[in-house]
């Protein structure tokens, strides 16, 4: 163990070296585990409260409005809200399935919205207090006065007393999408302190923005940079061996520190995710790593490194990158069913279960070929073949396939036949014991001589004709289908009163004599496929084919035709009788629909759903002052939204 001056006055250059660089700015060197992790779980919206005294704001279950904030995994877990103003962050910072999301309405005044404990700290260690922060105003809906957010990362004692130096973020801008930014300060715990308080501050007001997301709040250790690898620390970051092999290897360690001095080391190690613990006796800059008919599995090993004695508390270290051995998996290679087949017929033994394979046997010289295809067998083919598989690791197994060999037998089919869709036909076949047809689809049984056939569409019926040991399958028979007529209208169609639209049918099917619309009223061409129609109200056009040799088909497109509105720009409500009122034409006839006007700071002045009484200028009772005002309308029919001004005269 090194001198105590000697193991302080390390981690302090240490910490020189590899993480000032300017205060505010996160490590850039190795992290520890984290001794706080609040990610906030994970599960269905919404999520629970966070525990007494982390936070002061108070906790809803749905959208959170100023000095409220909620618990979610995606904003949609708060039904939307403030979707006018804020970003729709569709899942937490790292993507985790259902990760919870800390979703914050800022308080009216600046405050304190966030505290958590750590203790069990090691003294002179440097850790870092970080937080992912999503700014949730979109940049569009930013007008004057709106605040962004800015948050203050203090570290304090259990006392209160702060340690180092705040660091303000400053103005968080708004982003034309959603992004997380890391945001976060360290310090240098002082000899006498082992428990400390994390801090968040508000430094803006709410009320008018302010609104942000918080992820994965940690906090822990923050070192040098540790380089290692496998026989030296330039060696590679992963070594590949194969189930059930030996091996030993050697992982090597060093600290980019400059300072002549040794730090203390802990290896762990992590199988198969289980989690990392430290592997008795290797505390040294290199270790052995032994394997004796090696399982299969991931074995990751990394290195610790602390301040002297500190070297034991998991808190105060900071690790290297992983090392990784992969023991890979022999490939499993299913058996192969022997084969017995006819002199002339192709042999195919198809082999599975790894990346490559290497086939040996009678009459052939070792092949990669797979499936291994011998096209017409002859009596030299019969015998024992073998195939080696190989993974993608280089790990193999092998099997072996007993082949015979004898003579053919004589097939007769049926001919080929024409039909319509639907109709079924007798086919049928001889010359052997048992019979296979393919495809099956279309048949009513593929497994005798006289089968029924009624495919859908034209296909080439092959049948596998066996007597015993030998089989042929180089008869077929070809069912010719011709296809029934289908229309298809095309999808429904919304109109404006006044405009048109052109109705996109289609015919397909053979023998096509013809086709055309009904009714013929407000078409330019009904024997068109693609019309256009011009009608002043609803309507139900029927599109009807004709095929010369299967029959008929209809099918139906609905044209719906809303009333156009006119918006006007100006109304003077002063109760002459005369233009009070922003009277919108037949507005009231889409009763559905949402009307939403703000004043030119973007607040809220009229919401509506229909339009029955049209607005006379007043906003809770209490006429509005002069001046323009801006809307949007949304009709309720999947079109665009109406938005525009409108100016009120005094």
């Amino acid at each position: 163990m090194l001198p105590p001056v000697n193991v302080k006055l390390f981690f302090l250059i240490l910490f020189l070296a590899f993480t000032i660089q300017s205060q505010g700015q996160t490590c850039n060197g190795s992290l520890g585990d984290p001794v706080i992790n609040q990610d906030f779980g994970s599960g269905t919206n919404p999520g629970p409260p966070l525990a007494n005294g982390i936070t002061n704001m108070t906790y809803v279950t749905n959208c959170p409005n100023d000095g409220q904030y909620t618990i979610a995994n995606s904003m949609a877990g708060t039904d939307n809200c403030h979707s006018d103003t804020w970003h729709n962050v569709p899942s937490d910072h790292t993507g985790t399935t259902n990760g919870y999301m800390m979703i914050v309405n800022a308080s009216q005044q600046p405050s304190i919205f966030f505290t958590q404990t750590a203790t069990g700290l090691c003294p002179n260690t440097t850790y870092e207090f970080s937080a992912y922060v999503l700014n949730l105003i979109i940049p569009n809906a930013t007008t004057a006065g709106f605040s962004q957010p800015n948050i203050t990362f203090t570290i304090q004692t259990t006392a209160g007393q702060t340690l180092g130096t705040p660091f303000s973020t400053g103005i968080i801008a708004p982003t034309a999408t959603a992004q997380w930014i890391k945001e976060g300060t360290y310090f240098t715990t002082p000899a006498n302190v082992s428990d400390i308080v994390v801090v968040m501050t508000n430094n803006a007001p709410g009320g008018n923005g302010n609104d942000f997301v918080l992820d994965d709040i940690t906090f822990r250790a923050c070192g040098p940079i540790i380089n290692v690898g496998f026989g030296s620390t330039a060696g590679q970051p992963a070594e590949h061996l194969c189930q059930g092999s030996n091996a030993a290897y050697t992982v090597n360690a060093n600290v980019q520190a400059g300072t002549g001095t040794t730090p203390v080391y802990q290896w762990q190690a992590n199988t198969n995710g289980a989690g990392w613990v430290d592997i008795p006796g290797d505390a040294a800059a290199s270790a052995s790593i032994p394997f004796t008919n090696a399982v299969s599995g991931v074995y990751q090993y990394r290195v610790g490194i602390g301040n002297g004695s500190n070297i034991s508390s998991v808190q105060c270290r900071v690790y290297s990158p992983p090392l990784t051995v992969y023991v890979n998996p022999v490939p499993i290679v299913p058996a192969i069913s022997p084969q017995s087949l006819c002199v002339g017929a192709p042999l195919s033994l198809i082999a599975s279960g790894g990346v490559s394979y290497t086939w040996t046997g009678p009459n052939i010289a070792p092949t990669s070929q797979n499936p291994l295809i011998i096209n017409s067998v002859t009596l030299a083919d019969a015998g024992t073949y073998t195939v080696q598989a190989m993974s993608d690791s280089g790990c193999t197994a092998s099997v072996q396939v007993a082949v015979t060999v004898t003579q053919p037998i004589v097939p007769v089919v049926s001919n080929s036949v024409s039909v319509c869709a639907g109709t079924p036909v007798q086919l049928s076949a001889s010359g052997g014991q048992s019979y296979k047809w393919t495809p099956s689809s279309g048949l009513d049984n593929d497994a005798i001589p006289n089968p029924v056939a009624t495919p859908l569409q034209t296909t080439t019926y092959n049948v596998t004709i066996s007597s015993g040991t030998c089989s042929d399958n180089t008869k077929s028979v070809i069912v010719t289908v011709n296809q029934v007529p289908v229309a298809n209208a095309g999808s429904d169609k919304i109109l404006f009163e006044g405009q048109s639209a052109t109705l996109n049918g289609t015919v397909k099917g053979d023998n096509i004599v013809s086709y055309s619309w009904t009714p013929a009223t407000f078409l330019d061409n009904p024997a068109s496929l693609t019309p256009i129609a011009t009608p002043t109200d609803d309507i139900t056009y029927t599109l009807t084919a004709v095929s010369k040799t299967c029959g008929t088909s209809t099918s139906s497109v609905f044209v719906r035709v809303y009333k156009k509105i006119t918006i006007p720009n100006t109304f003077s409500p002063n109760n002459d009788g005369v233009n009070d009122t922003w009277n919108i034409d037949a507005l009231v006839t889409y009763p559905d629909c949402s009307v939403l006007i703000f004043n030119r700071w973007g607040q809220p002045v009229y919401k509506g759903t229909g339009y029955a009484k049209p607005w006379d200028g007043t906003h809770n009772n209490s006429p509005l002052p002069q001046g323009t005002y801006y809307y949007v309308i949304d009709l309720k029919n999947n079109t665009p939204k109406l938005s525009g001004w409108v100016f009120i005269v005094r």
